[in-house]
């Protein structure tokens, strides 16, 4: 069988097409590379330059290459930009969204996993965050999220798809420098943005109800991110068509903005002290997933570390990026 990989040249979209392909599986990209990189993609990939919302290249691309099954990454995912450009946001992420389900429906095929976000919870009050903790998304990018789920979902029931919903949390590091996120809207490369101009890193808000009063998050190595999409994709292969699963991403394990902070010192050798200021609007004081039932159904759970994300993303941001001499 085939997968199409939509959004596969791009940060996450690299890593699960070299994940599958490193696992036997046949891969095809699509990808606009309105922000995707072709050197990422794993010699012999074939590479199909188009967008979602173009049906006529969605249908070549789904007979061309005899597709099976749909990962769909392409999307966009900054949430300050979703509240500045609503419409774009739901233009690229439902029309979008929209145009590759007929296609596949029309197509007939018979899978379909899709790209979610923790961003549908909205601010939860909760230890952990469960799959069935309700989904409030406080912003146009968690909106579309939730949406696209609901979407999701009821082509596969109408249509008898087997579906699937991965909800990623803070995803950091990188497979290899070559893969590595190189823009700046992650907290990760935030902080390593501000030491490349010779700054302090900046926290945002350290007086929640939390240990040290930073904000605490899960996060989740982008190449476990991946292994969990290929596990996903392989569940979903032989289930009957209407089947669904929606799950969390994360590695189950909270960690303080401020912790993640002394990390990125230790790695890089910055070790200014950051600069604590106002908190950002809709930041919550937690959150983390429960990841029991990915675990229980997908067999799978993160294996990699903080300082493992810290470390395999500095040294790809060196890569990319001259770094102010410490001192």
């Amino acid at each position: 069988m085939t997968w199409l990989i939509t959004g596969g040249a791009g940060y996450i979209g690299a890593h699960v097409a070299r994940a599958m392909t490193a696992a036997g599986e046949r891969v095809v990209v699509l990808d606009d590379l309105s922000s995707g990189v072709p050197e990422r993609l794993p010699e012999g990939v074939p590479l199909v330059r188009g967008s979602v919302l173009d049906r006529a290249t969605v249908d070549r691309t789904l007979s061309e290459h005899a597709v099976s099954g749909v990962v769909h990454l392409a999307a966009k995912k900054q949430v300050g930009e979703s509240v500045e450009r609503p419409l774009m946001y739901y233009r690229e992420n439902l029309s979008g969204l929209t145009v590759l389900l007929e296609a596949v429906v029309a197509a007939g095929v018979p899978r379909f996993l899709f790209s979610s976000s923790a961003a549908v919870y909205g601010m939860p009050d909760a230890e952990l965050i469960t799959e069935e903790t309700p989904a409030v998304p406080i912003n146009p990018y968690g909106e579309t999220k939730l949406a696209g789920e609901w979407l999701v979902r009821a082509t596969g029931a109408a249509h008898s798809l087997a579906t699937g919903c991965l909800r990623y949390f803070n995803v950091a590091g990188a497979a290899e420098p070559l893969l590595a996120d190189t823009g700046v809207f992650n907290i990760i490369p935030m902080f390593f943005d501000r030491i490349t101009r010779g700054e302090a890193p900046r926290i945002f808000g350290a007086d929640y109800p939390t240990p040290d009063g930073t904000g605490i998050r899960d996060y989740i190595h982008v190449a476990d991110l991946a292994d969990a999409h290929l596990a996903a994709a392989r569940w979903l292969t032989g289930r009957p068509g209407g089947t669904d699963l929606t799950v969390n991403i994360g590695r189950g394990e909270g960690v303080s903005v401020r912790e993640l902070a002394d990390v990125v010192a230790e790695v890089t050798g910055h070790g200014a002290p950051p600069l604590v200021e106002a908190r950002r609007p809709g930041d919550a004081a937690r959150a983390v997933a429960s990841v029991a039932l990915t675990t229980r159904e997908l067999g799978w759970r993160a294996e990699r570390g903080v300082r493992e994300m810290v470390e395999s993303a500095w040294e790809g941001w060196q890569s990319h990026h001259p770094v102010a001499p410490v001192g």
